[in-house]
């Protein structure tokens, strides 16, 4: 049950806003200036659903073929939609930055509070510098794709991608922290360009390609991939529709830079999910009825098959140059908020002493109201990352790929610990935020859950199972590694320091007994 405690300070002079962290035990320490607008724009720009179809696109053609990868979608559109309205009542409820970790460590039950929400806090930390990681690996290499494309004699190397990935890091470390405190205005003008962007991609596409038939699109299932079932074949490229719909909780982690976060951030996911869907739809289905030969369109020179879609659709590698640019432009963009994103979560877990270094990690800079030591630790961070793409691109994929274990893995322990919570505790109990599911909630919660683990164990299948040290899916191997990791530090340092929650400001404050 949840009591109220009264304590020496009030907040009761304080914002809404304010009112609300001190319920948790929290302060004030970011500015707040993001509005329903800015966060919608954010959550899009880490989503980017039409361009990671985009960008992807090869594996569900692969494995699913024009009509294993519409079907998909659309099904992914679902479960993501049932995802989102989970968390949406969560972060309604409890809207501190750490999210899941934050969310787990006030409705679990007191013997395993502790030991989940750190659990839960290190697996979201890890999934968002895996997403910097991939987000700026993906910029980097998008230019060496372009030279490819356009200069037949050069030579590509690991370590020219290497470095395009740091010249990218280092834009949107300079953009977080000299355009800091205006990135609500960014994000504005990033949703402006994420919906421009696709009327630019798609207007040509469909106009200057021949289309195909109705037919080829959709009731063409391919197995390029060699599995003994087409059913087997499809849920493997099924893999694909779920990662265009990722980080629709970014808003989550920005809640205390939100004004009226309690109603603004499930407003955001949602509208976001919703958005990026119907663009995600439109687009999946221009590229399908215009791309050209399924087999061509899996293999690429320049390592990106969509930019040869591109090309070959507009007739001219100087207009597939110049679509890409525009996917490339998008990235970078989207590269801003997620390092934004993930920085505010580092942050937000080393306030409680969950990362090592939290004394420094969590410090905020009094004159701009930002975790700057958190922004640059996650910029080198990743910079040294990109580091292992000299010695092995499929080494730093693997590093990528966790991203979406450690993802559902985590929504699946906030989705379950709610569900037990509804099941076990009276509804007046519960610190319901405005935004509630009320009689649909377990059923949705239920059905989230499932189509969750359908993620997940897919998200460890190879492509093929022809499998080689190239093609192999070594997510297995680093998640498996990141849990052990964690567990490892737990034993050694994490039980000893961390706490669960640190009181911040004594107000009336809520806790789980």
């Amino acid at each position: 049950m949840f009591e109220e405690k009264n304590g020496a300070t009030s907040v009761t002079e304080v914002a809404d806003d304010e009112k609300v962290l001190a319920r948790f035990g929290k302060r004030q320490q970011l500015r707040r200036g993001f509005s329903t607008v800015s966060a919608i724009g954010l959550t899009c720009a880490l989503m980017l659903t039409w361009d990671v179809l985009i960008m992807t696109l090869q594996y569900g053609l692969q494995n699913g073929g024009p009509a294993g990868l519409f079907y998909g979608y659309i099904v992914a559109w679902i479960g993501a939609t049932l995802q989102a309205l989970v968390m949406a009542e969560l972060a309604s409820m409890i809207p501190l930055a750490g999210g899941p970790f934050n969310w787990v460590s006030i409705l679990a039950p007191p013997w395993c509070r502790k030991f989940l929400s750190y659990l839960a806090g290190w697996i979201s930390v890890i999934a968002w510098q895996a997403l910097v990681a991939g987000t700026s690996f993906v910029c980097g290499t998008i230019i060496q794709g372009m030279l490819i494309l356009n200069h037949p004699t050069y030579v590509p190397q690991r370590w020219h991608g290497t470095l395009l990935t740091c010249a990218v890091l280092a834009v949107a470390l300079l953009i977080n922290l000299l355009l800091g405190r205006r990135l609500p205005k960014f994000e504005i003008m990033m949703l402006a360009v994420f919906i421009a962007g696709f009327i630019g991609i798609l207007v040509p596409i469909t106009r200057l390609s021949t289309h195909k038939s109705a037919a080829e699109v959709f009731t063409v299932f391919q197995n390029l991939g060699g599995w003994r079932t087409q059913g087997l074949s499809f849920f493997v490229g099924f893999i694909t529709a779920v990662n265009c719909f990722l980080g629709f909780d970014a808003t989550d982690h920005i809640a205390e830079e939100i004004e009226n976060a309690a109603k603004v951030i499930p407003l955001a996911m949602m509208s976001s999910v919703t958005l990026n869907g119907l663009l995600g739809l439109g687009m999946l289905v221009a590229l399908l009825f215009c791309m050209g030969d399924i087999v061509a369109a899996t293999q690429s020179a320049t390592g990106y098959p969509f930019i040869d879609i591109f090309t070959y659709a507009v007739g001219s590698a100087r207009g597939g140059t110049a679509l890409t640019c525009t996917i490339l432009t998008i990235n970078v963009f989207s590269l801003v908020g997620v390092v934004a994103t993930a920085s505010r979560m580092l942050w937000a877990f080393s306030r409680e002493k969950g990362v090592p270094f939290s004394r420094h990690v969590s410090k905020v800079h009094l004159g701009t109201r930002m975790p700057i030591v958190a922004i640059v630790v996650t910029v080198i961070l990743n910079g040294l990352i990109s580091f292992i793409n000299i010695g092995s691109s499929v080494a730093l994929q693997a590093f990528i790929s966790v991203f979406v274990a450690a993802y559902y893995s985590s929504f699946f322990m906030c989705a379950g610990i709610m569900l037990h919570k509804r099941l076990t505790t009276a509804e007046s109990a519960i610190p319901w935020g405005p935004f509630r599911l009320g009689p649909f909630g377990v059923p949705v919660t239920i059905v989230a859950i499932l189509y969750t683990m359908i993620g997940f164990f897919f998200s460890f299948w190879p492509y093929t199972p022809a499998v080689t040290p190239s093609t192999m899916n070594y997510n297995i191997v680093l998640f498996g590694g990141t849990i052990l990791f964690a567990l490892f530090f737990w034993v050694l340092w994490g039980r000893k320091v961390y706490k669960g929650p640190i009181v911040e400001v004594q107000g009336s404050i809520i806790e789980v007994t």
